[in-house]
């Protein structure tokens, strides 16, 4: 082949590759918090893993952020959810991570990618009232103490009678929430769900006296926080657990909690991972 044709066959195959549209397989949306499949709440983060999404990464910032409200389009991308645009937090080549809008009803919705009008596959995700999740990092779930706002973490542990904040999310509606579906809460609205908010540590319930309040995380899209205190009796890092209704948390992930011995605050049980 001469030169030129060798020219002309890779800019026809790069013009190729680069015109594909997005892709992505029903299992590829997953909770953006830990990972696991459906099904979804409102208001929930969600990641998209396929290939062609996006030219490449680019993530929000405070530019995009108008009013207060979150960007619909990022990079030359859309997310289309039951017909309408949802908000974006993060776009790239193989990872797109959006905001379910609270808006949404219980059901079956669709949802498809659009790349500067180059539409993906529609895929059916199926929303419920709530779907709890856990934000961790290596295994330990993101917390603060209060009122000093402290990271919990191994080389922090919070102790017995700790009042500690977890982060969340896909708690569903609260009684004040946002006007418009791309808002972002400057207000703490309490969950709707409150009273079939469960806590389990080690698999045991909570007293539910100690579950002291959830709801949105002022500031934050699609984030939760769920204060309560710890009991007296607590066991160090116990593994830690939300369920609603039918829905829990996933496993494996553990509250940094120091019980007397300082050699507990580095000691996972048996069901960490």
């Amino acid at each position: 082949m001469t030169r030129l044709g060798l020219g002309l066959a890779l800019g026809v195959f790069g013009a190729a590759a680069w015109g594909q549209a997005p892709a992505y397989p029903a299992a590829g949306f997953v909770n953006a918090s830990d990972y696991s499949g459906g099904p979804f709440a409102p208001n929930s983060v969600l990641s998209i893993f396929g290939s062609n999404m996006a030219w490449s990464a680019q993530a929000i910032t405070s530019g995009d952020i108008q009013a207060g409200r979150l960007p619909t389009m990022l990079n030359g991308v859309e997310v289309v959810l039951a017909g309408w645009p949802a908000p974006i937090l993060y776009v790239s080549p193989s990872q797109i991570n959006f905001l379910i809008p609270i808006n949404c009803v219980a059901g079956t919705v669709t949802v498809r990618v659009v790349r500067e009008g180059v539409t993906g596959p529609e895929v059916p995700i199926t929303l419920i009232d709530a779907a709890p999740a856990l934000f961790d990092y290596e295994g330990y779930a993101i917390a603060q103490k209060w009122p000093d706002y402290s990271l919990i973490a191994p080389d922090s542990p919070a102790a017995p009678g700790d009042v500690v904040i977890l982060y969340a999310t896909g708690l569903g509606n609260t009684q004040n929430d946002p006007a418009t579906p791309d808002q972002i809460p400057q207000y703490g609205g309490k969950i709707l769900l409150f009273n079939e908010l469960e806590v389990y540590l080690n698999g045991e319930p909570l007293d539910p006296a100690d579950v002291l309040w959830a709801g949105f995380s002022p500031g934050n899209a699609g984030l939760y926080q769920v204060n309560l205190q710890l009991p007296e009796d607590i066991a160090p890092n116990p593994e830690i657990r939300l369920l609603m209704g039918t829905q829990t948390s996933a496993g494996g992930i553990d509250l940094a909690v120091q019980t007397g011995d300082p050699s507990d605050a580095q000691r996972k049980p048996a069901s960490g991972r």
